[in-house]
This record gives structure tokens, C-alpha cells and sequence, in this order.
């Protein structure tokens, strides 16, 4: 009786914990800041179209950040926060996230909001406004839309990076695990995989399909011979830390569908990309996606949007940081 007692409890605790991460997010509102600011998506706009032009990289940086911020604590802007007196080590310090870039652009963003908008503006919000328009910039549109709302959290730790964000070694069974964790399904883990048809990578996130798959001085038979090759070629062993390459080769700066074209070719670049393709229905969704015209964007919008709202802080949580690397006094 008491054993059947504490599983009803548990679901209770769970299903009460899964209403009021739905009502958070039902909090965020596209006209947020209408009347207390409205100018913030225009000044966001502005700063990343004028960045973007330099720096055309910038993003895969920054939806990289705002995936890092949001699967450890949800979206409240922990990753920006720097580390204090107190040594504590702070998320950005983690090693999943040492390589994380686009820190300056947010500062610049904050400090222009502040400037118009004094004490108003997240930057948790921030972060996935200037997300959504640097990977848009290119398109001269908006990709998808940011419902706004969030507040900043006042903790980040290194230590809770370990588990939460989906690692580029995890299997298919962990990756799963990760996303259903963070209130994201199977398809959402293929759709938000297509952002690494962006960007770059170390070598050392997947030197060891290279050299040492099994850790006997072999390669991962799943990767593409042809493609192994030619990256033994950019990063040899043992792996150079500085040495990057396109995480999809001849696309990493045109944000497409080509991800899933390269991924059927195993040429995944790593381990959780070739791990779509171990699982029967992660696969057909990736069939999908890479036959279907538009299917890529319209799916993707609805993932971020789905993924943006993990865990928000609303209402009286947190709060508004005025500078985003330190909570406020």
C-alpha cells in the first residue's frame, strides 16, 4: 500500500512540475515588451545585422549559446554570467562551453536596450532574439518568431553542464534521454540537429571515429571512408585543440537542409549526428526532412520555439540582470 502510495506522489510531483513549466512558458507573450519597450527587437536587429556583416559565423555562435543556455536551469540567460569572487565556476566555464563565442555581441545589445530601456529587458530574452535574427540575417526575414517574457536566473554552475547538454559522443538512446528530459520529443532531436549544417568544429569532438573508435587504433565503420579520409587529412593525430572544420562540408554557412543530405551519406560529423540513423523513427524523420521542400523550416520554427521556452523564469522569478554578466547587487 505505501509503495503504491509514493508512485501515485511521484507522479503527482512530476505531472505538477510538467504544468507549471507549461504555464511558464504560456507566459511569454510575442507583444511583451509593446508598452515598456518597444523599440527592443528593432535595437536587437539592428546590432546583429550590422555584426553579421563582418561576421557571418556569428550565427551558429549564438544559437549555439542559446541550445547551451537552455538545457542547463532552461532559458534564463545562466550561460552569460561570469565567474565572481567566490570561485565558484560558472556554466560558460564548463568544457562543453569554452568554445562558446558571441559573449560581446550580447554586451552591446544590453548596453544599447539600456541606454532607451533601463531595467526592462532579460537578457535571456536578449540572447534568443539575437539567435533567431543572426541565423535569419542572411534570409532577410524572420526564420521563426520569439515569444518574450523570460527573466534572468541569479545561478550558474560548470558542474551542471555534466548530463544536460547533449553531447556531440552520446548514442541515440542518451541523446533521447537528454531532449525528453528538457519536455522535447524524438522529432524535435532530428529537426534541432539540422542546426550543425552551420558552423565549425575542434577536431578533438571527433578525432577518436578517426583513430580510435573502438579503442583499438580503428575508424568508425558508420563514416563514410572517402569523407574519413579527407578529414584525417585536416586533423591529424594526435588532434591539434585550435584546428576546426565545417560541421557540414561545403554548406556550414548556409542555413539549409543540407545537414540531412550529408548525415544519409554518412557523413555525419559526429557521433550523436551518425546516432539519427540507429533509430527507425529518427531516421524516417530525417528522410523526411531531407526530401521535402519546405518541410526543414516550418519544422525547425516550431522545435525552437518549443525549446526556447524550457523552464523559462516569469512573472516575479529571477530578474532583470542590468548587466548580463553579473546577477545584480
Amino acid at each position: 500500500m505505501r509503495v503504491g502510495y509514493t508512485i501515485f506522489i511521484l507522479f503527482l510531483s512530476f505531472s505538477l512540475l510538467g504544468f507549471l513549466n507549461v504555464c511558464n512558458a504560456h507566459r511569454l507573450r510575442y507583444n511583451f515588451y509593446k508598452e515598456t519597450c518597444p523599440q527592443a527587437n528593432w535595437i536587437v536587429k539592428q546590432i546583429i545585422t550590422n555584426e553579421t556583416r563582418t561576421n557571418p559565423a556569428l550565427g551558429a555562435h549564438l544559437i549555439r549559446m542559446q541550445f547551451h543556455d537552455c538545457f542547463v536551469r532552461g532559458c534564463d540567460g545562466s550561460v552569460l554570467l561570469d565567474t565572481v569572487n567566490n570561485g565558484s565556476k560558472v556554466e560558460k566555464d564548463a568544457i562543453s562551453n569554452r568554445s562558446l563565442k558571441g559573449f560581446d555581441v550580447i554586451d552591446d545589445i544590453k548596453n544599447a536596450i539600456e541606454k532607451v530601456c533601463p531595467n526592462v529587458v532579460s537578457c535571456a530574452d536578449i540572447l534568443a532574439l539575437a539567435a533567431r535574427d543572426a541565423v535569419s540575417a542572411p534570409f532577410k526575414r524572420r526564420l521563426w518568431n520569439v515569444a518574450l517574457g523570460r527573466r534572468d536566473g541569479r545561478i550558474s554552475l560548470a558542474s551542471e553542464t555534466n548530463g544536460n547538454i547533449p553531447s556531440p559522443f552520446a548514442d541515440f538512446t542518451s541523446l533521447l534521454e537528454t531532449f525528453n528530459n528538457k519536455t522535447l520529443d524524438v522529432n524535435d532531436l532530428v529537426v534541432l540537429s539540422g542546426a550543425h549544417t552551420i558552423g565549425v568544429a575542434h577536431c578533438g569532438t571527433f578525432s577518436r571515429r578517426l583513430y580510435n573508435f573502438t579503442g583499438k587504433g580503428d575508424a568508425d565503420p558508420t563514416l563514410d571512408p572517402t569523407y574519413a579520409d579527407i578529414l584525417r587529412k585536416q586533423c591529424p593525430s594526435p588532434a591539434n585543440p585550435n584546428t576546426i572544420v565545417e560541421m557540414d562540408p561545403g554548406s556550414s554557412r548556409s542555413f539549409d537542409k543540407h545537414y540531412y543530405h550529408i548525415l544519409r551519406q554518412n557523413k555525419g560529423l559526429f557521433i550523436s549526428d551518425a546516432a539519427l540513423l540507429t533509430n527507425k523513427e529518427s531516421e524516417s524523420i530525417v528522410i523526411r526532412l531531407q526530401r521535402s521542400r519546405g518541410l526543414f523550416f516550418a519544422a525547425f520554427a516550431r522545435s525552437m520555439r518549443k525549446m526556447a521556452a524550457i523552464d523559462v523564469l516569469t512573472g516575479n522569478d529571477g530578474e532583470i540582470r542590468r548587466n548580463c554578466r553579473v546577477v545584480n547587487p
